[in-house]
């Protein structure tokens, strides 16, 4: 914790489009801070692959990540927040290829739009996914078309607010007996929790590593 607290206040000032490139040009491995929710799953649960785009916008010089809201009738995680993503399909070569088909699915936001950076650990869902995080740069202006059946809401946080210590929250529940730990990060009238707080927990210790 000391170090990422030195490394913020040395990058407070600097995080800008070649400070995000330059973090995942530089070969290097990061143990991710949270695999997923794997030891929730029904053993001999087959895992299906799937990717999210973990989109970072980039406006008048600063940065910010885009969520979505699901829509409240949707099977999995119906009204939570979320990053853009899905199931693979099996003719896709790449994390990144599905991720960006489902961004563009989703919320219109083309492919050609979106600058792909590099990919994170993977993370198990609850559901019974093994999702790649995909992180991409889009410039503005940003063109969406949100699908209205899946996405309800689409907006913004800041990069600064996502790398801040101090605005992570470790909670726990019990589940099925069991208890259960997960991250949040509250965000003004949003909560942003579960799979999407893990791999959003995972990114931040990218960065800061």
């Amino acid at each position: 914790m000391c170090r990422i607290n030195m490394i913020m206040e040395d990058t407070r000032n600097e995080i800008g489009e070649d400070w995000l490139r330059n973090r995942f040009a530089q070969p290097r491995t990061v143990a991710p801070l949270l695999t997923g929710d794997g030891s929730l799953l029904r053993d001999g649960r087959a895992l299906r692959p799937a990717a999210v785009l973990v989109p970072v916008i980039s406006r008048d010089g600063d940065l910010s990540v885009l969520f979505t809201r699901r829509t409240d009738h949707l099977y999995d995680h119906a009204g939570q927040i979320s990053f853009p993503g899905g199931r693979a399909e099996p003719h896709e070569e790449s994390a990144a290829q599905t991720a960006l088909r489902e961004t563009e699915e989703e919320i219109g936001l083309a492919a050609d739009r979106v600058e792909v950076l590099g990919s994170l650990s993977e993370y198990v869902t609850v559901t019974g996914y093994r999702v790649t995080p995909v992180v991409g740069l889009a410039r503005t202006p940003l063109e969406l078309k949100p699908d209205d059946f899946e996405v309800a809401e689409i907006f913004e946080v800041p990069l600064g607010f996502v790398l801040d210590p101090s605005n992570h929250q470790r909670n726990r529940v019990v589940h099925l007996g069991r208890q259960r730990h997960y991250y949040a990060l509250p965000y003004g009238q949003y909560y942003i929790w579960g799979a999407t707080a893990g791999m959003l927990m995972n990114f931040y210790s990218y960065l800061m590593a």
